[in-house]
């Protein structure tokens, strides 16, 4: 199923397991469908079944947005007690889509309680108490965590209320992560729990990579820790202090505090490896852009040179939890860096890495080794340290589940295509009117935003250039830091634009002349190695394609 597909599936109000391999874009779906609901008003819970991953989509845990706290069962009489709660109260019924992200990590037992407490708020017997759920995630991602007693969770597809509530499985197929088939292939053994030896050997033999990666995933926080630790202390010159400020709601306040990548107290030095840990897409980074500090400006704030070359300064920015209006109830501020020459792999779920050495020896669940893999673009990225057997394994019964995910995503699919387009269009406008949405709101937008919706609507750059009144190289330069801010931006479109033979054999020809030392292909070698038999705009057009 392709992302406009699944966002038009979510338009009609079903219930929706949205899901798909790393990098098929699950995470730029919601944010589209987010963006949706709020441009009408409609009162929205974002939620996620961890911490990190609730500040990544701003949002709360579910454990908090439900009251349910860290208990896995609650009697009716908690379940009273916890509807009595005004805050919790006032959410649900408030609330028309609660999205959960990263479902992979939320046991069963604990999404019944959220549709137990949902049905008695909402004084309702429909699954979640009428509310549209949409479930995100990969269940071969990290699964949930056993309590204290060693007792082994069930994934959230076992709970009763997945079942009840019959959800629309929207199962991704695109891939805008990764780059190289080779890695396409690694990644889908293990998927497909067929990782065998060659694939072993492949991992294994990136250690004799000639390049040493900055940033080092580890099973274990002590291992970053001190690695980190280290680095730091071995570069000259005073560290430089920045402190994080919070705001609001107290406890929301501590909770995104404990959750969020970026440290309390963050400690940095010319010359210190770092990694962006939060999206900013006019500035040109995201969660997971590396490069390293050169300096401080006037204002104090870092000044970073990212692998690609991009002069960056990381001027502290807000993470906030918003209430189901879209209004902030809390939130701190902290510069969006944290030192990056080592990361644990929980914390790097939901990162997109350029490259990455990894240290997999020490990995101690099944999907582990997939979710520090699949962070990384390409192949070529990778370099592994250690490798044993827990890190090429997958938890027993996702396999088969996935194949049943699929079959019923294609069974949705066809549905889909069937139905008349005037039909899907009155079943969202009929769902829109039941949850009192209103007239979407015109919003202030960016040139870089319009450009963006265009390329969403799957607009030619001349068509963009004419409509806004704009230059092709305009458009090209604004497609180029999208491509950049949001690597699952889907613009295979714009390939039609140019001959398929042309398009080989500039390709080739970019491959050939090379990066620069900044990582990027310069344009001038290529045109002097085809004799100027092509265009600027459409060498740019193709060095879109190339990563």
């Amino acid at each position: 199923m392709t992302q406009q597909q699944a966002l038009e599936i979510l338009k009609t109000g079903a219930n929706v397991f949205l899901t798909g391999a790393a990098g098929s874009g699950k995470t730029h779906v919601l944010n589209e469908y987010i963006r949706f609901l709020r441009e009408r008003r409609v009162s929205v819970g974002i939620t996620a079944s961890t911490g990190i991953a609730a500040t990544h989509i701003g949002g709360l845990t579910i454990h908090s947005w439900a009251g349910i706290g860290i208990a896995r069962e609650l009697s009716d009489d908690a379940i009273a007690q916890i509807a009595e709660f005004p805050r919790v109260a006032k959410r649900m019924r408030a609330t028309e889509v609660l999205i959960l992200d990263e479902i992979s990590m939320l046991d069963a037992n604990r999404l019944d309680l959220v549709d137990r407490v949902a049905r008695y708020v909402r004084g309702s017997f429909e699954p979640f108490g009428g509310i549209q759920v949409v479930l995100c995630g990969d269940f071969f991602q990290l699964p949930p965590v056993a309590d204290t007693q060693g007792a082994e969770p069930e994934f959230a597809y076992h709970a009763h209320a997945w079942e009840e509530a019959d959800l629309c499985v929207c199962y991704l197929h695109e891939r805008f992560r990764h780059e190289d088939e080779e890695f396409y292939a690694i990644l889908d053994a293990i998927r497909n729990a067929s990782a065998d030896e060659h694939i072993r050997n492949l991992l294994l033999a990136t250690a004799d990579a000639p390049h040493v990666p900055t940033a080092k995933l580890y099973s274990h926080n002590v291992n970053v820790d001190r690695e980190n630790a280290r680095k730091l202390a071995e570069l000259p010159g005073a560290f430089k202090t920045f402190h994080m400020n919070s705001y609001g709601a107290k406890k929301v306040a501590e909770a995104l505090t404990q959750s969020c990548l970026a440290p309390e107290l963050l400690e940095l030095k010319k010359g210190a490896a770092v990694m962006f840990v939060k999206n900013n897409f006019e500035e040109g980074y995201v969660n997971g852009t590396l490069g390293t500090v050169e300096g401080f400006n006037e204002m104090g704030w870092p000044l970073v040179r990212t692998r690609t070359g991009n002069a960056l300064t990381a001027a502290p920015m807000e993470w906030s939890v918003l209430n189901e209006q879209g209004k902030p109830i809390a939130g701190i501020k902290q510069v969006p860096l944290r030192l990056a020459w080592a990361i644990t792999i929980h914390k790097s779920q939901g990162m997109t890495l350029d490259e990455a050495q990894i240290d997999l020896s020490q990995a101690f669940e099944p999907g582990m080794g997939y979710v520090a893999l699949s962070r990384v673009r390409t192949y070529a990225g990778l370099r592994i340290t250690g490798l044993n057997d827990t890190a090429l394994r997958v938890h027993t019964g996702t396999l088969q589940h996935d194949t049943l995910f699929k079959k019923e995503s294609d069974t949705v699919e066809a549905e889909y295509i069937r139905t008349p387009r005037e039909d899907i269009l009155r079943r969202q406008s009929a769902f829109l009117k039941r949850i009192g949405a209103g007239a979407p709101k015109k919003q202030k937008r960016n040139a870089l935003e319009e450009t963006r919706e265009l390329v969403l609507l799957e607009h030619t750059i001349a068509e963009m250039a004419r409509m806004r009144d704009l230059k092709e190289a305009t458009i090209l330069s604004h497609i180029e830091d999208l491509k950049i801010s949001d690597p699952e931006l889907d613009i295979r479109y714009l390939k039609d634009a140019i001959h398929p033979k042309k398009f080989d054999e500039i390709a080739a020809a970019f491959l050939q002349t090379g990066r620069n030392e900044k990582g990027v292909y310069p344009l001038a070698p290529v045109m002097d190695l085809l004799d100027d038999a092509y265009s600027y705009p459409e060498l740019r057009l193709v060095r879109l394609f190339l990563g």
